[in-house]
């Protein structure tokens, strides 16, 4: 009898355990998990200078970072519990909000023209209505696949009509350059490169068809550590004061960090704006906006309450209590 009275109170100490296995003997977090980013240099940033390792070193909560290679890679690291912080695009959180991720976005960290259409300078593709029939890259869930749909939307186009490879964002700027696809759904600072070292043409741009740069958190760690939340977007708020104070240093640890000419920095950073790095309106309108042709095109269900979803993903009470505090 005994021995099961002591089995029970070990398993009882074991699911206990198993609860607060995430947080340390003090509240805190262990450790905090970011991702860093090319398309984010507010990200390269931090890493560079170690403020965040600065922030939290007298606690001895250690830092870890994770490379994305897109918004994709980024929301599955937040889905999968790889990291805590994740950097995505707008309208691919949404996307993975509505599949059941388990984030919400609580920064903007940019406005950027990251994406547009793009080809070869000898192609013949010249306009979105000559991509019928061609085959167009694209690395699906990410904001260029997103900017793509809508950009054919726009024309009356569907996307049946054309054939979209699937492939991470480097490879499809390598099979544009080599002449595997017709056209290629760009993101800097692939994109920024085949403008300057392969003459490649932006035939297709709109800067309002690409969703801002979230920075997104597991609700997980928002409902257990929100404090710390706030604390990880005041560093992020030092980093982009700092990019605005200096951008040549900026596209320096850009240029380093992606092993890119400066040239090809300066072009990314120049098509960034961070001056609203408080979650809006603006940024509501821009999601609902994307939200309604991924629902049209199938890729979120038509089910789905758009302006209830967006709601549910944006929550600007972090960053309006640090910013709006400065």
């Amino acid at each position: 009898m005994k021995k099961l009275m002591y089995l029970a109170v070990g398993i009882i100490a074991i699911v206990w355990l198993a609860g607060c296995s995430e947080a340390s003997s003090g509240g805190k977090p262990e450790k905090i998990r970011l991702d860093y980013a090319y398309y984010s240099p507010t990200s390269l940033v931090l890493k560079e200078f170690g403020w965040l390792e600065e922030e939290f070193s007298e606690e001895g909560i250690g830092i870890e970072w994770v490379l994305s290679h897109g918004s994709n890679k980024a929301l599955e690291f937040l889905n999968s519990n790889s990291v805590d912080f994740g950097s995505a695009a707008g309208a691919a959180s949404l996307m993975s909000k509505g599949n059941g991720a388990p984030i919400k976005n609580v920064y903007i960290f940019s406005k950027p023209e990251w994406t547009a259409l793009v080809t070869n300078p000898d192609s013949n593709v010249n306009s979105v209505q000559d991509l019928v029939g061609k085959q167009v890259a694209a690395t699906l869930g990410t904001d260029p696949y997103i900017f793509l749909l809508r950009s054919l939307n726009e024309e009356g186009i569907s996307a049946d009509d054309v054939e979209i490879v699937n492939l991470q964002h480097g490879d499809g700027a390598s099979a544009l350059t080599t002449g595997s696809v017709d056209a290629w759904a760009g993101l800097d600072p692939h994109m920024a490169r085949l403008e300057l070292e392969s003459d490649a043409e932006l035939f297709y741009r709109n800067p309002d068809f690409n969703t801002y740069g979230f920075l997104n958190v597991r609700e997980d760690f928002s409902n257990h550590y929100p404090d710390y939340v706030n604390r990880v977007i005041g560093v992020y708020e030092r980093a982009r004061e700092w990019i605005e104070e200096n951008p040549e240093e900026a596209a320096e640890i850009l240029a380093e960090e992606a092993s890119i000419e400066i040239d090809v920095a300066k072009k990314q950073l120049e098509r960034n704006d961070f001056s609203e790095p408080i979650p809006g309106n603006i940024h509501h309108e821009a999601l609902v906006e994307a939200g309604k042709i991924l629902q049209e095109g199938g890729v979120i269900d038509g089910a789905v309450d758009i302006e209830e979803l967006t709601s549910e993903l944006i929550d600007p009470s972090f960053a309006e209590e640090i910013i709006g505090s400065e």
